[in-house]
C-alpha cells in the first residue's frame, strides 16, 4: 500500500473564525504553520504525523531544515493549483468539512442577523401613514389609559386612540407585551401576513411603532382602524359578557339577517387569502372575539399573530412558530398533533364559529364533555328535526311568527349543515370554502327573497 505524505495546507491558518482543529493522524509532513489557530496549542493537534517539524515551541518538534523552510516559502508565493491540491492530499475530507462547517455558521449568523433587522424595522403598511413614535401613540392614548383600554389577550393589550392632524382618526393600538414569548414574533407574523394582502372585510393595519418607551424599555405596537362596535364574541353573548371583559353594553340581539351577513363577510376574507392572494395565508386563530364590526355591522377579519403562508419556508413561517396554534374549541384537532398550518384548518375555526353563530353556545360550554361537541350537539337536532329548538333564542327573538317560521327554520337547517361540513373531524372531508361560500350566499338570497314576499 502506497502512503502519501503531504504538507499542511498554510491557508488553514488565515481562517479567523476557525477555532478548533484536529488533523491528527493524517500522515502530514514538513512544517507546521504558526499563526492563525496553530499560535495555540490547545486550539489544535497535530498528534499522529510523521516527519513534522517547526510550529509553536511548545509542540517541542525539531526545527526544521533549511530546504523546508525555503520549499514552504516559494509554495506560500506560488499560483499553481497543483501543488495546492497535493498539499491538501488525504487531509482534505476534513478542510472540506470545516469548511462547510464554518461557512453554515456565518449563514446563521447573518439570517439572525437579517431576521433581528426587520424585527427592528417592521414595514409601513399603509403609504398614507408615517410610521408613528412612541411618543404620538402614547398621547394619542392618554398615555395608554385604562379608560381607552378595549381590549386584551395572549401577546398584548388595545387602546382606543386619535391620530392625525387635530387627532381626528380614531385608531386602535396594540401594545405587544413583549415579556411574553412569542410577542415580537406575533407582531412580525402579523406585519408580515398583511403587508400584501388588501380586503373589506380585513380589518386594516395603517402601520406600526418599534421604539423605545420613557422607561428605556423595547416598545412595539401596531396601529388599525377602528372598529366602534366592538367584537363578534361581545354581541353573541352580550348577556354573559363582564364589562372588564371589553364589554360595549350592547343592548340587542343580533338578527338573524346580520347573522347571515356577518358569516358571508368572514368566509369571503378567508375565501380570499386562502385562493386569492399571491401567497396564500391560514389565519390559524379565527374566533369571535377577532372578528370586529364596524359602524354597519359589517364584519373585518382581525388578529393575524398566528397568521402563516400555506406551504412555504419564509420569514413568517419561522417567526410564528409558537406551538399549539389558535385557541381551545376553534383551533382544528390536527394543530393538537402538530399538524401544519392549513386552509383546512382554518375552515373547521369558520365551521365552528358559524354553529355558535346561530346557537349561541360556545364550544367550550360547560355541556360539551367527554366527546360531546358543538358539533354533535347541532348534528343530531338536524338530524331529529329540532333545529328551532338549538337556535339561539336571542335570534329568533321577534323574528319568529306565523309567516315566516319555515323561512327561519329552512334557513337554520342549511347554516348548520355548512357549518357541520366545515368542522368535520378528518381535514379531508371538510368543504373548501370555495364551496362554503356561494352556499351562504345562495341561501341568504333565497331567505331575504322570502321573508319580502311575506312581508
Amino acid at each position: 500500500m502506497v502512503i502519501m505524505l503531504c504538507n499542511i495546507p498554510e491557508y488553514l491558518a488565515n481562517f479567523s473564525s476557525l477555532e478548533s482543529l484536529d488533523l491528527s493522524g493524517n500522515n502530514f509532513q514538513g512544517a507546521v504553520p504558526t499563526k492563525g489557530v496553530f499560535q495555540h496549542p490547545g486550539n489544535f493537534s497535530v498528534s499522529g504525523n510523521r516527519n513534522l517539524c517547526g510550529g509553536i515551541p511548545e509542540l517541542k518538534l525539531k526545527p526544521c531544515p533549511r530546504n523546508v523552510l525555503v520549499s514552504r516559502t516559494r509554495r506560500r508565493h506560488s499560483s499553481n493549483k497543483k501543488k495546492i491540491f497535493i498539499g491538501v492530499g488525504v487531509g482534505v475530507g476534513v478542510v472540506a468539512s470545516l469548511l462547510l462547517l464554518a461557512l453554515s455558521l456565518l449563514m446563521k449568523r447573518k439570517k439572525k442577523n437579517t431576521n433581528h433587522l426587520m424585527m427592528s424595522n417592521p414595514p409601513i403598511l399603509d403609504p398614507f401613514y408615517e410610521r408613528v413614535s412612541y411618543e404620538e401613540l402614547r398621547a394619542a392614548t392618554n398615555e395608554f389609559s385604562s379608560s381607552n383600554l378595549i381590549g386584551s389577550g395572549n401577546f398584548g393589550s388595545v387602546f382606543r386612540g386619535l391620530l392625525g392632524p387635530e387627532q381626528s382618526k380614531a385608531v386602535a393600538v396594540k401594545v405587544l407585551n413583549l415579556q411574553t414569548r412569542g410577542a415580537a414574533k406575533s407582531f412580525m407574523a402579523e406585519c408580515e401576513a398583511l403587508k400584501g394582502i388588501r380586503h373589506r372585510n380585513l380589518v386594516k393595519l395603517v402601520t406600526s411603532c418599534s421604539s423605545i418607551d420613557f422607561k428605556g424599555n423595547e416598545f412595539k405596537a401596531l396601529v388599525y382602524e377602528f372598529m366602534p362596535n366592538g367584537n363578534l364574541h361581545t354581541w353573541l353573548h352580550h348577556h354573559q359578557v363582564d364589562v372588564e371583559e371589553g364589554s360595549l353594553n350592547h343592548t340587542r340581539p343580533l338578527k338573524l339577517s346580520e347573522r347571515l351577513n356577518i358569516a358571508i363577510d368572514v368566509a369571503s376574507v378567508l375565501d380570499y387569502i386562502h385562493s386569492h392572494c399571491h401567497d396564500p395565508v391560514a389565519h390559524c386563530d379565527l374566533k369571535p372575539s377577532n372578528v370586529l364590526l364596524d359602524n354597519d355591522l359589517t364584519a373585518h377579519v382581525s388578529d393575524f399573530g398566528l397568521a402563516r403562508i400555506i406551504d412555504q419556508d419564509s420569514f413568517i413561517n419561522q417567526v410564528s412558530s409558537t406551538g399549539v396554534r389558535g385557541t381551545i374549541g376553534y383551533a382544528a384537532p390536527e394543530y393538537g398533533m402538530g399538524g401544519k398550518p392549513s386552509r383546512e384548518g382554518d375552515l373547521y375555526s369558520f365551521g365552528v364559529l358559524l354553529l355558535e353563530m346561530f346557537t349561541g353556545k360556545r364550544p367550550t360550554d360547560e355541556l360539551f364533555v367527554e366527546g360531546f361537541t358543538l358539533r354533535s350537539y347541532t348534528e343530531s337536532a338536524l338530524a331529529a328535526e329540532h333545529v328551532l329548538e338549538i337556535a339561539d333564542t336571542s335570534t329568533l327573538s321577534g323574528e319568529i311568527h306565523n309567516k315566516n317560521m319555515s323561512s327561519i327554520s329552512e334557513c337554520l337547517k342549511m347554516v348548520f349543515n355548512v357549518g357541520i361540513r366545515c368542522c368535520e373531524q378528518s381535514p379531508t372531508d371538510r368543504m373548501t370554502m370555495a364551496q362554503a361560500l356561494p352556499e351562504l350566499v345562495s341561501l341568504r338570497a333565497r331567505f331575504l327573497r322570502t321573508n319580502m314576499r311575506k312581508m
